[in-house]
């Protein structure tokens, strides 16, 4: 299926957000996932289901000034 992934296009064969995350190498605490411009809460990555065509952003904190 195809996903936009933090903007780019991507091909995926995930079913959930867990499984887009996990294929990106993120791992920790350190980051937001939003779904559709919807923030997915952490303890749903794995319950939450991804479809063709659908956005995912993943976030994560910068430092700067």
């Amino acid at each position: 299926m195809k996903l936009i992934v933090n903007g780019k296009q991507s091909e995926s064969n995930a079913a959930t957000v867990a499984d887009v995350v996990q294929s990106l190498g993120y791992e920790g605490d350190y980051f937001a996932v939003a779904l559709n411009r919807t923030c997915v809460l952490r303890a749903s990555y794995n319950s939450t289901p991804v479809k063709d065509g659908d956005e995912v952003e993943i976030l994560m904190p910068m430092q700067g000034g």
